[in-house]
């Protein structure tokens, strides 16, 4: 459950060359990550999720019936993963619980991602006595486990939405980041671009968002994925230690209740639990690899060798 540190920190200043006169940058990322072996597999992975997880619910429908009568039953043609412990189709529920995954990570990454970056930026481009204070609030964050941190806020608090646990999530996910981004912008602020923006005094909102911030847009991008990761692995976690609400459908109460009622010691219930975590590892497999491919392709160093 630790947060995975940032990648090395790439040189945000020097952007991607074109490949040919006319071709916009995403066209030109989507070229480069097909002709990676490793990206191209990444890019599949979490495209293929994403569909299941967003479109199969609108084909099979969200209500899941079951019969109780038929609990555990074994996988056959009718149900290709078997039933679970009340009688529900284990595959319909594997489809229907991806989306609140998705949407816990995604969103918790991208508050992770805007508070790091603008109290990494604020605090390295006016350094001073709020540079120091925001370092000494990061260290006291970071000095908690987080899993540790999350348990006792869901001990305490009702966790009643998957939104309220991803805005949770994110808020306490962001002090790795913001002293990476910090000290990126240590490095951009004496940049000949960030000196010229101060002489003709176009203000510091402007220098620091519109000048250096857009500078480190790759290295963001990957950090974002990153985060998804680590909000995922959160969330799954809080499932499994039952601190988070066990209602509705998604791939962590699944686990769970596959470990409470003890599936993995029933051979016809084994798809229950190994279908959720199936799916976790596939998702996190290619975000890691998109995120590795992605870092190759916009770091200059790294393109080069």
């Amino acid at each position: 459950m630790t947060a995975t540190s940032p990648p090395v920190s790439t040189d945000p200043g020097v952007p991607v060359p074109a490949k040919a006169a006319g071709v916009s940058p995403l066209r030109r990322l989507l070229n480069e990550l097909t002709r990676s072996t490793s990206g191209f597999i990444g890019l599949l992975l979490v495209l293929l999720i994403l569909l299941i997880s967003l479109v199969g619910p609108l084909i099979m429908g969200t209500h899941v019936a079951g019969d109780p009568a038929r609990a555990w039953e074994a996988p056959s043609g009718e149900h290709w993963l078997g039933l679970e412990g009340a009688g529900k189709d284990t595959l319909h529920l594997l489809v229907t619980g991806g989306r609140t995954v998705l949407m816990v990570g995604f969103l918790a990454a991208a508050i992770t991602t805007v508070i790091a970056v603008a109290i990494g930026s604020l605090a390295g481009y006016f350094g001073g006595r709020f540079d120091a204070v925001m370092l000494q609030l990061t260290d006291i964050v970071m000095t908690v486990p987080q899993i540790v941190l999350l348990a006792v806020v869901g001990a305490f608090y009702k966790l009643d939405s998957p939104m309220l646990l991803a805005v949770i999530i994110g808020v306490l996910s962001w002090p790795v980041l913001m002293r990476s981004i910090r000290a990126q912008v240590l490095s951009l602020k004496e940049r000949e671009f960030v000196e010229a923006a101060q002489l003709l005094d176009v203000g510091w909102v402007r220098i620091v968002f519109g000048e250096i911030v857009p500078n480190m847009a790759s290295y963001i991008l990957i950090n974002f994925i990153i985060a998804v990761t680590n909000a995922i692995y959160a969330m799954v976690g809080l499932y499994l230690l039952g601190l988070a609400p066990q209602k509705g459908s998604n791939w962590g109460i699944m686990i769970n209740d596959a470990w409470t009622k003890g599936a993995m010691f029933n051979p016809d219930a084994m798809p229950y639990i190994i279908a959720p975590v199936t799916m976790i590892v596939l998702l996190q497999l290619g975000l890691i690899l998109l995120t590795r491919t992605l870092e190759e392709i916009l770091n200059p160093r790294l393109r080069d060798r």
